[in-house]
């Protein structure tokens, strides 16, 4: 089973870049993670953010490896604790299908990004920087694994 995180963004400061890099390094093999970055469209004065996010959904959709399940980061998803993700990601283990997880751009995700993933996931109710996002889902990622491995990165 492979982890894939598909971003809408390019070109993120080398904090962010590093930051995530960290994380994803010190995934175990058998739960590798795999970043797709997704140049953002052009938010031009004669374009609507739903036509901006209408043409990152279609890019989106098509980095989407095939049969994977997939959880879109969204304000109003799920709200998990690191423990409930650590529980999902040892049943994902058992079905070995690959899991994806969508960051959408500055507008969001188009409403059909949405209607294809399996789940909506929250990953905090503030707003955070997307870049912000990669770091801190790949740090969860990671904790959720070593939770997995009684690895005492996680301590309760």
């Amino acid at each position: 089973m492979k982890l894939y995180l598909i971003a809408v963004g390019h070109k993120m400061p080398d904090w962010i870049t590093a930051g995530y890099e960290e994380f994803a390094k010190r995934m175990p093999r058998d739960f590798p993670l795999q970043l797709v970055e997704l140049k953002p469209d052009k938010r031009n004065a004669g374009r609507t953010p739903q036509q901006v996010m209408a043409e990152e959904a279609e890019r989106i959709l098509a980095a989407i490896p095939h049969d994977a399940r997939v959880l879109a980061l969204d304000e109003r998803g799920a709200n998990w604790t690191t423990m409930k993700l650590a529980e999902n990601m040892k049943d994902w283990q058992r079905d070995g299908r690959d899991t994806v997880f969508i960051i959408g751009g500055t507008d969001g995700l188009d409403p059909s990004v949405k209607k294809r993933a399996d789940q909506l996931l929250q990953l905090s109710a503030m707003t955070l920087p997307h870049g912000m996002v990669r770091v801190l889902l790949a740090e969860q990622l990671y904790r959720a694994v070593s939770i997995l491995n009684n690895h005492p990165y996680h301590r309760e």
